[in-house]
């Protein structure tokens, strides 16, 4: 991997906005992403110089469950192995803050096109369907 710059839990809403709209669209109000940052357990971010190219999150209870959210690399810079030294920081990071000997469920949604990768660490599919809603507050 290039000469980047890491960052541990200082992704502010801002640039994760900036990065979300690099591949989704519109991002959420920034008051909505300052709340969830507040309430991530961990984030990484990676820069090129000042610019944001690629985040991810963990949330979830540490105890029993994990959840990866929000895995982003900016596609100009995909395929230079950055993806997988984000999913690496975020299992890294669960295993040193659970509780030892024991599991803890790790999980993700991802595209089709991404399975692939993720299968490279060990995640597999089952035959739950994820059910979503957009509750307006």
């Amino acid at each position: 991997m290039e000469k980047y710059t890491v960052k541990y839990n200082e992704l502010t809403a801002e640039e994760f906005i900036t990065l979300w709209e690099t591949v989704w669209g519109a991002g959420p109000s920034p008051e909505q992403t300052r709340l969830a940052m507040e309430n991530t357990l961990f984030r990484v971010s990676v820069f090129d110089g000042e610019k944001i190219i690629a985040m991810a999150r963990m949330i979830g209870d540490m105890g029993l469950c994990c959840y990866i959210k929000d895995v982003v690399v900016r596609p100009e810079y995909q395929g230079r192995g950055i993806g997988r030294m984000l999913i690496e920081e975020l299992l890294k990071f669960t295993g040193g803050h659970g509780v030892a000997g024991t599991d803890v469920f790790v999980e993700l949604c991802a595209m089709p096109d991404k399975i692939p990768f993720y299968e490279k660490f060990g995640f597999d599919r089952n035959e739950a369907q994820r059910l979503k809603m957009m509750y307006h507050i």
